[in-house]
């Protein structure tokens, strides 16, 4: 009895360690998003639709500009990220907003980098999601490494998974 209960517990626990972190607003939960570049995006879409953002688009891209803390000419994908998410932020954070051709999706895993820090959805009071199910892009395969929530949460969740496994050995 003691095995089943604790197996019933580690397979929970590793289940709800799958779904991304959320945060409580006002008696809402809520989650980060941002919209990115897919990874599987072409070079020459993402230069497109990053020309088209930056010019009729009206999205601000002075921090891709030389000298500024996101530039980097040789990453087309971290660059369209910022651009993409500055539009969406800026133009109602609906599922149309964040497209661009289908070269974007949205993530709830920080883009940040460096010194280029990305403002979430959370962060904009501009508008609010279109409705509650949106879906969730896979977003960029670059390094996430702006994403220190999401580092230090993964150590809690294998603290707490030893934990349960050692308990139920204990008890078996």
């Amino acid at each position: 009895m003691h095995k089943g209960l604790a197996f019933c517990l580690l397979l929970t626990l590793s289940i709800c360690n799958l779904i991304p972190p959320a945060m409580a607003r006002n008696g809402v939960v809520t989650m980060e998003l941002w919209c990115v570049a897919k990874n599987n995006a072409e070079d020459a879409q993402l230069q497109s639709a990053l020309d088209w953002a930056c010019g009729a688009g009206g999205a601000d891209c002075s921090p891709i500009q030389q000298g500024g803390p996101c530039y980097d000419s040789t990453d087309i994908q971290n660059t369209a990220s910022y651009v993409f998410n500055d539009y969406f932020l800026k133009h109602g954070m609906t599922d149309e907003s964040c497209n661009f051709d289908n070269t974007a999706a949205l993530t709830s895993l920080n883009p940040s980098y460096n010194k280029c820090k990305f403002p979430s959805s959370l962060s904009s009071t501009n508008a609010t999601l279109s409705s509650p199910s949106t879906a969730y892009g896979m977003g960029p395969s670059e390094d996430l490494n702006g994403s220190n929530q999401i580092s230090q949460l993964w150590i809690w969740h294998l603290m707490t998974s030893l934990l349960l496994i050692a308990f139920s050995w204990v008890m078996g």
